[in-house]
């Protein structure tokens, strides 16, 4: 049985400053023990923490109240009311990324479309806010480039401004879950077994997955009602939606190590590399191998 030795040692994290108002800070924990991080943090600033890889547990109250957040998930927090310092724990082998924005700097970036923002609206401007969520596969290469940036130090402050706001968008614009009680079509709780049944058999059937129509005749709803059920559950087309799940399993794959490009892309149904590396860009901007060479 394996035992975390937690290091008692207070440690900082990697901060840049991208401009005023706005930081970008940085921790990783390659160590064979529990590491400690602490940062003040007043109330006017709002926090996104991403956990890129392994588990953190940020600590309030003297300890009294725990927020785990695990690998490939992210918690947002905000409260007007009191300061929330920094007190994590970071188990071995974990990265954090965090972004730090006072609430004068992200109003300033969404005043047009803040009311498309929940905290921001007149209701909770002076209300605590807290929000955790699943790490998307473009908002996860966005933080990798940054925990594994290698540029020159002169331009550092501007590659991090850009890349901060780049998982900005790509967080506020995650689609949520479909709800289903106004989905006319989705009532019937048996088109919604079919259609998750749909699913189930793109993604096990991904290197060949059948046409839509073998979809639609295997799951017993015609053609346009598994277009349109499956628009209204998981928010996209049905061959979109395997091509971002294809897409995501290769990061995976390529991130353990175990086989090479080719195989990779074998593996989520690409008979040819080029065709493989082509659908890879155009997902996450940058080829396979530039990828890996990114996050080793």
């Amino acid at each position: 049985m394996s035992i975390n030795i937690k290091n008692n040692a207070i440690r900082t994290f990697d901060e840049a400053l991208v401009e005023d108002g706005f930081f970008v800070l940085t921790y990783k924990n390659e160590g064979v023990g529990v590491e400690i991080v602490e940062r003040a943090i007043d109330s006017s600033f709002i926090q996104f923490h991403f956990c890129l890889k392994g588990a953190l547990a940020f600590k309030f109250n003297k300890g009294n109240y725990t927020l785990n957040i695990n690998e490939e998930n992210s918690l947002l927090l905000y409260n007007p009311q009191q300061d929330l310092p920094i007190h994590l724990e970071v188990n071995p082998n974990s990265w954090l990324v965090t972004l730090l924005i006072s609430i004068k700097e992200f109003h300033a970036l969404f005043s047009q479309e803040a009311g498309y923002i929940s905290f921001l609206s007149d209701d909770n401007k002076d209300k605590k806010y807290y929000k955790d969520g699943k790490i998307s596969p473009s908002m996860a290469i966005v933080l990798t480039q940054i925990a594994h940036y290698n540029l020159n130090a002169s331009i550092k402050n501007l590659y991090l401004k850009g890349k901060a706001y780049e998982l900005l968008s790509l967080y506020f614009n995650r689609s949520e879950d479909a709800n289903t009680e106004h989905c006319p079509f989705l009532v019937d709780e048996t088109n919604v077994i079919k259609i998750r049944k749909a699913k189930d058999i793109i993604i096990a059937r991904m290197a060949e997955p059948p046409s839509l129509q073998e979809l639609a005749d295997e799951i017993g709803l015609s053609l346009k009602k598994l277009k349109e059920g499956f628009k209204q559950i998981y928010g996209d087309s049905v061959f979109s939606f395997l091509f971002d799940y294809k897409m995501e399993e290769a990061r995976k794959l390529l991130e353990t190590g175990g086989l090479n490009v080719n195989e990779v892309g074998l593996k989520v149904g690409y008979s040819t590399s080029s065709h493989f590396i082509a659908a890879f860009k155009k997902k996450y901007g940058t080829t396979p191998k530039k990828y890996l060479q990114s996050i080793n």
